[in-house]
């Protein structure tokens, strides 16, 4: 990428506001998310890389990805370029989130599984590091099948998982460390004993998933939600279409003069939530990002406490031979409703 382009796109920098983390510098408040239902085949790692490239230049600084999402390489090739083309000073400048993945939330498997996320990267460290889902998974030998195997899922040794993540932290390998999909009964437990709480929890936050009690019970602990799926995450196996196609929805944002999307990131923005957007079109990625000079109207916001609560991350992690047997027991009954759409991302065999 030649850097008089890189010139031309910085002329209009979006002004990126910040949270203050328990540990850690402080979250931009909108990030990219990385996460694709192919886990990043389609796109390829040029592509991803691209599409990186372009929301740096439209002002983006946190940038979420996973050791399953296929993406950190990719995403590594582009800090580094946009390094080299001078879009941004340094890596310091950004604000990078992995997650350990299901199979390797064991004792002995957490500081592998990062250093392994690191050198996709081509960093020295990331600014926070998830616990992807409170269940882990027997490793298996076979690679390219289903990466969740239902048949295989365990109860997570959380106490042990956490202390590695304790020791990701002290060796400053991650500047802070986190969970995702947590409850607040099992949020609960780990404050019980950890020695470094969490810094946030990253759930699936839309205007049909309102996240309350968590949202709640995490301000009171100090600890940080970030929602990730902000538009019902349409196209991926988690996905909630009655986001996109809601007529409240689709009349506020005419009322507006917004989009959906942009209705639903402010919406979750307006929470104190940080939001994780996704989208590769860059057209797409600098209207998501211009949500911070209006405001939802009151009766805005009462339209959007009387949608029907379900969410698309429901049972992915729900098996009979499981930890979790019901949706339930995995949720602790935090939710009333679901739907999902299971794909080659899962596998009860």
């Amino acid at each position: 990428m030649a850097a008089c382009g890189a010139e031309q796109r910085r002329a209009v920098p979006v002004a990126m506001p910040v949270v203050a983390l328990s540990s850690g510098k402080p979250m931009p408040r909108v990030g990219m998310g990385t996460a694709s239902a192919t886990l990043g085949h389609a796109e390829g790692r040029a592509g991803v890389t691209e599409a990186v490239l372009r929301a740096l230049e439209a002002g983006y600084r946190h940038f979420d990805t996973s050791a399953v999402y296929g993406t950190e390489a990719a995403l590594g090739d582009a800090a580094a370029e946009a390094v080299r083309a001078r879009t941004i000073a340094s890596r310091d400048e950004l604000y990078i989130t992995s997650k350990l993945w299901i199979v390797d939330a064991h004792p002995g498997r957490v500081l592998p599984a990062l250093e392994k996320t690191l050198r996709n990267l081509q960093m020295e460290y990331v600014d926070l590091y998830l616990i992807h889902h409170p269940v882990s998974m027997r490793p298996v030998a076979a690679e390219g099948g289903p990466v969740v195997v239902k048949k295989d899922l365990v109860a997570m040794d959380m106490k042990g998982v956490w202390e590695e993540m304790e020791e990701c932290q002290r060796r400053g390998l991650a500047k802070a460390i986190g969970v995702s999909n947590f409850s607040c009964k099992k949020l609960e437990y780990l404050l019980s004993f950890a020695k470094i709480p969490p810094a946030a929890n990253q759930v699936e936050v839309h205007p049909f998933c309102r996240q309350k009690k968590v949202r709640e019970f995490c301000r009171t602990k100090g600890i940080q939600l970030c929602g990730y799926s902000p538009l019902g995450g349409r196209g991926a196996p988690w996905a909630n279409n009655s986001v996109m196609e809601s007529p409240v929805l689709k009349q506020i944002a005419q009322d507006r003069g917004k989009t959906v999307a942009q209705v639903c990131i402010r919406w979750v923005y307006e929470q104190g939530d940080c939001v994780i957007t996704k989208s590769f079109n860059e057209r797409r990625m600098r209207e998501n990002l211009d949500i911070f000079d209006w405001e939802l109207t009151d009766d805005d916001r009462r339209k959007i406490s009387t949608l029907p609560e379900s969410r698309g991350n429901y049972d992915f992690f729900v098996h009979e031979s499981g930890p979790f047997k019901t949706t339930d027991e995995f949720w602790d009954g935090e939710i009333v409703a679901g739907q999902c759409t299971e794909t080659a991302f899962v596998s009860s065999d």
